[in-house]
C-alpha cells in the first residue's frame, strides 16, 4: 500500500507543472475572450449551433454555465445549448497536455466534438426552434464564485489544486487496481471495446463536476477505455452546467428532456464511432 501511495504522489507531481501552465494559458484566454464569446453567442441567431460548437471548444471558466442561463432566458436556442454542452470538455485539455498526449490527438478529439455538437445542434434546432428573448443579467464570477475576478493566478492555483486532488484520487484507484489486478481487468470493468461501453462512460460524463472529465481522460491515457468511450463520456461532460440548469430552471420536465438529449447524443455518438472503428479495422 505504501508503494502505491508513493507511486501515486510521484505520478501526480510529474503532472503538476504541466497542469499549472495549461490552466495559466486557459485563464489568459478566458479573460481575453469570455465577454466577447458571450456577445457572439447571444447574437448568433440561426447560426447558434455552429458558433456554440466552436466557442465550446475554447477552455473558458463557466462558459457552459453562462450558456445555460442564456437558454433559460431564451436568448439562445435549445440546439445552440446542446451544441455547447457537447463541445465543452471541462478539464480534458489541461489533463491531456499534462500527460503529454500528442497535439494531433488532442486536435482530433476537439474536431470530433465540434462536428458532433454542430450536427446535433442543427438537427435539434430544425425540430424545436423557438424564438423568445428576454434580458440577460447573469455574472458567472458572481454567481458561481470561481474567483476569476480576483486575478488570474489565484484562479489558476485554485483550478490546479482542485484538479490535482481529483487526479490523485483517480490515479490512486487506478494504481491500486493495476497492482492487484491487471490492465486487462481494468478494461473489463469499464467495458472496453464493448458496445455497452458508451452507456457507462456517458453516465460518468454526466457527473456535474470536473471529476468526470478527469476520470475519463485518465482512464483513456491508461488504456482502460477506448477512444469511442472517451468521446461519448466527454460529450456528456459539461461541468456543473446541468447542475445549474436544474437549480435555476423551474421547469423540471424540460430539464430532464435536456438531460436525456445530452445523454442520448453521447451514447449514440460513442456507438457510431465504435462501429466505424470496427469496420475500419476489418478493412485494414
Amino acid at each position: 500500500m505504501i508503494d502505491i501511495i508513493k507511486d501515486t504522489l510521484i505520478d501526480a507531481l510529474k503532472l503538476l507543472p504541466f497542469l499549472f501552465f495549461a490552466f495559466l494559458i486557459i485563464e489568459i484566454v478566458e479573460h481575453k475572450l469570455s465577454k466577447k464569446s458571450l456577445k457572439i453567442i447571444s447574437k448568433s441567431d440561426k447560426y447558434g449551433p455552429i458558433v456554440g460548437s466552436a466557442l465550446g471548444l475554447i477552455p473558458q471558466c463557466g462558459f457552459s454555465v453562462m450558456a445555460t442561463n442564456l437558454y433559460i432566458t431564451r436568448i439562445i436556442t435549445l440546439g445552440t445549448l446542446i451544441s455547447i454542452y457537447l463541445s465543452t470538455s471541462d478539464e480534458m485539455i489541461p489533463i491531456l497536455i499534462s500527460n503529454r498526449v500528442a497535439a494531433l490527438e488532442i486536435i482530433k478529439i476537439l474536431f470530433i466534438k465540434f462536428i458532433i455538437g454542430l450536427i446535433f445542434g442543427v438537427v435539434i434546432d430544425m425540430i424545436t426552434r423557438k424564438k423568445h428573448k428576454n434580458n440577460y443579467n447573469y455574472d458567472i464570477c458572481e454567481n458561481e464564485h470561481c474567483d476569476c475576478s480576483n486575478g488570474i493566478f489565484k484562479s489558476v492555483i485554485k483550478h490546479t489544486i482542485n484538479t490535482m486532488i481529483f487526479i490523485l484520487i483517480v490515479t490512486f484507484i487506478l494504481n491500486y487496481l493495476l497492482e492487484y489486478a491487471s490492465n486487462e481487468f481494468l478494461s473489463k470493468i469499464f467495458l472496453k471495446n464493448s458496445i455497452l461501453a458508451p452507456f457507462l462512460t456517458s453516465l460518468i460524463g454526466l457527473i456535474p463536476n470536473c471529476c468526470s472529465s478527469v476520470i475519463l481522460t485518465e482512464l483513456y491515457v491508461n488504456s482502460a477505455i477506448s477512444f469511442s468511450s472517451l468521446i461519448s463520456g466527454l460529450l456528456t461532460g459539461s461541468g456543473v452546467a446541468l447542475l445549474v440548469l436544474f437549480k435555476t430552471n423551474k421547469n423540471l420536465k424540460e430539464n430532464f428532456k435536456i438531460l436525456g438529449i445530452v445523454y442520448g447524443c453521447g451514447v449514440l455518438s460513442g456507438i457510431f464511432i465504435q462501429i466505424l472503428s470496427i469496420i475500419f479495422d476489418y478493412i485494414v
